[in-house]
């Protein structure tokens, strides 16, 4: 990879362009990690998402958007201008944002409703006069956001509690002790022989396979959990363009066609 193609891709962790509107995306972790919540709208209930004060990071991409703790737009609000902001506990909002909404353009924000002032994402709109030219895309990659965890329930056959009586064994012990029984005494003696038999034989057959050495197996919910990789809608896509004979590379919120908009040093324009 030549210099100039690295120093783009650095470049490009902050570039992200094109056929964006206003929008805000939330990290569950500081520094833009883990899993993330993007919207171009207003919402007004983070619960219903799954993202109720879960998030630690924002990206926010053109635009103020009004962050509250509360759904509904309620509780303690804060003002984010468009920028990056890696860690939401600086402003008192860490994993405490339930609901947020773009304010209006023409809207007066008094300045002790900003958050502090976010580290700067690249601004790709068109400069006034600014002659613009068509790159060809030469590679996309599609990146997935990070690998989600799922569990699921398998019915298996685990070693049995020693301490627990052995169920199958002591009804079998009983019924080869009532035959037993059954066999001695004449009369009534007969009848309470079989009785005996039943007690004393439940009571061998409790002890069967303890006794052996060997563990006894019963049936048992077992749950089973694994990394998979995330199927939703990609996170960005990186593009690598050239212009002029030189390699570009830029991230972008949705997929490029066949070309991409540039100024004419090669910076992405949308």
């Amino acid at each position: 990879m030549n210099a100039i193609l690295k120093t783009t891709l650095a470049i490009a962790a902050i570039a992200i362009t094109a056929q964006v509107t206003a929008q805000v995306s939330f990290y569950e972790d500081e520094g833009f990690q883990g899993r993330y919540f993007i919207t171009q709208k207003p919402v007004d209930n983070l619960l219903q998402y799954g993202f109720n004060d879960r998030a630690s990071s924002v990206w926010v991409i053109r635009d103020r958007w009004e962050v509250c703790q509360d759904a509904g737009y309620r509780g303690r609000c804060v003002v984010l201008r468009a920028g990056r902001y890696p860690s939401l506990a600086a402003m008192g909002m860490n994993d405490r944002v339930s609901s947020m909404r773009i304010v209006n353009a023409n809207m007066r924000v008094e300045d002790n409703r900003y958050a502090p002032v976010p580290m700067s994402v690249y601004d790709s709109h068109r400069r006034q006069n600014e002659r613009l030219y068509e790159a060809a895309v030469t590679s996309v990659r599609a990146v997935m956001g990070p690998t989600e965890q799922r569990c699921w329930i398998e019915r298996e056959r685990v070693p049995q509690d020693p301490g627990s009586s052995n169920v199958p064994g002591a009804i079998i012990g009983a019924v080869i002790g009532g035959i037993l029984g059954h066999q001695v005494g004449g009369g009534r003696g007969k009848d309470l022989a079989t009785v005996g038999g039943v007690i004393a034989g439940g009571a061998v057959g409790a002890t069967v396979g303890r006794d052996s050495g060997q563990p006894q197996m019963q049936n048992q919910n077992v749950q089973r959990c694994a990394s998979v990789p995330n199927q939703t809608r990609p996170a960005y896509w990186e593009v690598t363009y050239n212009f002029h004979g030189q390699a570009h590379a830029m991230q972008m919120t949705t997929p490029p066609g066949p070309t991409v908009i540039v100024n004419r040093r090669g910076e992405p324009r949308s």
